[in-house]
C-alpha cells in the first residue's frame, strides 16, 4: 500500500469512498419558513437514549439558524430526489425556487419542518454540539421518527448512485 502525505484533496477523495446516503436537515429559520442543506455527515449514535449525529460546516447558513433554535430534522432522501439534494446543496434558497421544484413541508406536533415525502425521517432536539475544526458536531435526541416506502438516494466518489435491483 502507498501512502500519501495528508492533504484536504486527498482527505476528500478517501472519505468518497464510503458510500453514503443523502439527507436534508431542516431548520425553521422564522415563522414559518423553512432553510434546509444537503448532508451525508449523519449516522446513529445511541439506542438508549435514541440519538443521531449530524455535522455542519461553520460556513454553513443553516448553523446559526440550528444554534438558536436547537430542534432540526433529518429527511433522509428517496433515489428519485436528487434533484431536491442539490437543491438544497446550494446556500441561497428561494421559495420561488421550491415552489417550482414542488418541495412541501411537513410539521411535527413539536414545530419541526420535515421534507414531505422523503423515505425516512427524524425529528430532533439538539442533545449536544462539539466544535471539531471547520464543522461543529451536533448529537441530536430524537423525539420522533418515521419510515416510509422506496429506496435510497447514495453518494460515492463524488456522484449520486442508486441501489442495483
Amino acid at each position: 500500500m502507498s501512502t500519501s502525505a495528508p492533504s484536504s484533496a486527498l482527505f476528500r477523495r478517501v472519505a468518497g469512498a464510503f458510500a453514503t446516503g443523502v439527507t436534508v436537515l431542516t431548520v425553521e429559520r422564522e415563522p414559518d419558513c423553512v432553510h434546509g442543506m444537503t448532508a451525508n455527515s449523519f449516522t446513529s449514535v445511541s439506542l438508549d437514549p435514541l440519538l443521531v449525529l449530524v455535522c455542519v460546516s461553520h460556513e454553513a447558513r443553516l448553523l446559526s439558524f440550528l444554534k438558536t433554535q436547537r430542534r432540526f430534522g433529518v429527511s433522509i432522501l428517496r433515489d428519485d430526489q436528487q434533484t431536491l439534494s442539490e437543491h438544497f446543496a446550494r446556500s441561497e434558497q428561494t421559495e420561488e425556487m421550491e415552489r417550482r421544484l414542488g418541495i412541501r413541508f411537513i410539521w411535527t406536533e413539536s414545530g419541526v419542518p420535515l421534507l414531505d415525502g422523503a423515505l425516512a425521517h427524524f425529528a430532533c432536539n439538539v442533545a449536544a454540539e462539539y466544535p471539531a475544526g471547520d464543522h461543529t458536531i451536533f448529537i441530536g435526541e430524537v423525539e420522533s421518527m418515521a419510515c416510509h416506502e422506496g429506496e435510497p438516494l447514495l453518494f460515492h466518489r463524488g456522484q449520486y448512485r442508486r441501489l442495483a435491483p
